[in-house]
């Protein structure tokens, strides 16, 4: 099964999501309110929401409460969205001006905040104290994995287990509680429930990878913002870890590379460096590692009842290391 079938067969049910999205973010200041809308509307596949309904689809599927947690996951990862932007002074998002660009910090971090607090009120309306945890949960790591990369910035001495920390903070853990949200609301036994979270964790970890290779393998154009934008403001991503680590280049480009993640190199600098990793082999284990963890949330789904809707996860799963733009 292919994901587009999977979208093909929710399309109405994501279609409320939407609509509920769009309500949220119309705000009284046109301007923010168009940004806004422009960079939810430019959310890709819903990933995040789309596995709070796949979640609760094997038990009990109930559209009315599962809507508004769906749509408070997706809030709640654009707001995170717009204060990862603030952090890397970015200009682009998903191919359109960032908040970032166009207002000063001071309002920038207010829209975050405002829109994190309109995620959690759409926590609170399913009227769930599980789901309300979880969803604090989520919050927290995100912060967490945020926190984790604005001080491991510039270094070159990162371990693989400081960035599997990050990474599951800032991306997995939301994966996670989507699919455990999901199931909470379709009330599915403990075991099942857990068996999810297992899955998204697994998921968003090999959705992360995946991200950190398209930074260096794809153009500006089909990304939507700068290519190699995590190596410029000193993010070390696996392919370069273990372009490092792995002593995949010579000493001189090795040194190269460290220059750029430092900060003291320049644009051409920047543009050789990412070749380099290109080229390496850098790229290709990332996404075997990435499989890896495709496989052990494919493993996860056995905890959960055969059917359509555990085939409909495995082509989710099977999309997160299949994608590009």
């Amino acid at each position: 099964m292919e994901v587009d079938t999977v979208l093909e067969a929710l399309r109405s049910d994501l279609q409320r999501v939407e609509d509920r999205l769009l309500a949220e973010t119309a705000l009284e200041y046109p301007l923010v309110s168009d940004i806004l809308r422009g960079l939810v509307g430019a959310g890709g596949k819903r990933l995040r929401p789309l596995l709070v309904l796949l979640a609760a689809r094997p038990f009990n599927y109930d559209l009315e409460r599962l809507v508004p947690a769906a749509a408070g996951i997706e809030l709640l990862h654009t707001a995170s969205l717009i204060h990862d932007d603030s952090i890397d002074h970015a200009d682009l998002r998903r191919g359109h001006p960032t908040l970032n660009s166009l207002f000063p910090p001071e309002i920038v971090i207010m829209v975050g905040d405002y829109m994190f607090a309109r995620s959690a009120m759409l926590a609170a309306s399913t009227m769930n104290p599980r789901v309300l945890a979880v969803f604090a949960n989520c919050l927290g790591s995100i912060c967490d994995g945020q926190l984790r990369e604005i001080f491991s910035a510039r270094r070159v001495d990162l371990s693989l287990d400081d960035y599997q920390r990050r990474i599951y903070g800032k991306t997995a853990a939301l994966f996670a509680g989507s699919a455990e949200i999901g199931a909470i609301l379709g009330e599915a036994s403990d075991e099942e429930i857990d068996a999810l979270r297992r899955y998204g964790g697994y998921l968003g970890m090999a959705f992360q990878i995946v991200d950190d290779v398209l930074d260096l393998r794809e153009s500006t154009e089909q990304i939507g913002k700068p290519t190699g934008h995590d190596l410029r403001q000193g993010t070390m991503t696996l392919p370069t870890m273990l372009f490092l680590q792995k002593r995949l280049g010579d000493a001189a480009t090795r040194q190269l590379v460290e220059h750029v993640l430092r900060g003291i190199a320049d644009d051409d600098d920047l543009r050789a460096a990412v070749l380099a990793i290109r080229h390496s082999g850098a790229i290709e284990q990332a996404v075997e590692i990435a499989r890896h963890y495709v496989d052990l949330a494919r493993e996860s789904l056995q905890g959960i009842p055969p059917g359509e809707a555990r085939d409909m996860l495995e082509a989710v799963a099977e999309h997160a290391v299949e994608r590009h733009f």
